[in-house]
C-alpha cells in the first residue's frame, strides 16, 4: 500500500458505520495520556473505546507507571464511558528488540519491531474478547512513521482476524492539538519516546544543550 491517505481511509469507515447506523467496538493501544487527547476527541463518539495500556519497553518502572496513571486521569476528564485496561508490562517482552536498538537510532528497524510488539498484543486481546476493531495512538506523533504502523495493522488484521482501523492522527494538525489538550487538561507531557535508549538520548540532548549555553 503506497502513498495512501490513511485518514482518509479512517474517515471512509466512519460514514460508513454511521450510514449503517452502528457504533462499533475498539481496543486502541494506548502510549501516554498526550498522545491520546486528539485521538480520543476524534473518534470517542463513532466507536465504543476502550483504552489498553501496553508499553512494556517504557523505563524506568516509575515512568511507566506515571503515564499509566495519567491515562485513567486523561479518560475521567474527557468522560469517556469505556475502560482503561492496563495488561501486564513486562519489560523482559522487549529484550530481544533491546538489542537491536542499543546500536541504532529512534525511528530504525528496532522501533518498527516495538511498533508491531505492541499491536500485536493489542491484536490478540481485541480478537480473544470479541473488539470490532483495534487501533493505535501512535501514529499522533510526527516522529512515528504512520506507513509503517499501518502495514503492520493491515497485517496483523489478516492474521488475527479483527479490523484494524486505519489512521494517521498527526493529520488535521492533530500532534498540535494534542499539545494544546494537554495544557487544557493539566497531563503529564513526557520528553522521550519510552524505552532505555531513548532515555539516554535525552538525557545526552540536555547535557549538550546545558553545555553549550554555559560556554555561550
Amino acid at each position: 500500500m503506497n502513498n495512501i491517505n490513511y485518514n482518509l481511509e479512517m474517515e471512509k469507515i466512519i460514514d460508513k458505520n454511521r450510514k449503517d447506523g452502528i457504533k462499533p467496538s475498539l481496543l486502541m493501544q494506548v502510549c501516554c495520556a498526550p498522545c491520546s487527547t486528539t485521538v480520543m476527541h476524534r473518534i470517542k463518539d463513532d466507536f465504543d473505546i476502550d483504552m489498553y495500556f501496553y508499553n512494556p519497553m517504557i523505563y524506568p518502572r516509575t515512568e511507566l507507571e506515571k503515564r499509566s496513571d495519567y491515562v485513567g486521569v486523561l479518560a475521567k476528564r474527557i468522560g469517556l464511558d469505556g475502560k482503561v485496561i492496563v495488561p501486564e508490562n513486562d519489560v523482559r517482552d522487549f529484550y530481544e528488540i533491546a538489542k537491536k536498538r542499543k546500536n541504532t537510532p529512534e525511528g530504525g528497524n528496532a522501533c518498527y519491531d516495538c511498533y508491531k510488539l505492541r499491536l500485536e498484543e493489542t491484536a490478540k486481546y481485541a480478537k480473544d474478547k470479541g473488539y470490532d476493531y483495534f487501533c493505535t495512538t501512535l501514529s499522533i506523533s510526527p516522529y512515528k512513521n504512520s506507513k509503517w504502523i499501518n502495514k503492520i495493522g493491515e497485517e496483523l488484521e489478516e492474521k488475527y482476524g479483527v479490523k484494524y482501523l486505519y489512521s494517521d492522527f498527526k493529520k488535521r494538525n492533530g500532534y498540535q492539538m494534542s499539545i494544546e489538550l494537554s495544557k487544557k487538561y493539566q497531563l503529564y507531557r513526557q520528553s522521550y519516546c519510552g524505552c532505555v535508549f531513548s532515555y539516554n538520548e535525552m538525557k545526552e540532548h540536555n547535557e549538550k544543550m546545558a553545555d553549550e549555553n554555559t560556554s555561550e
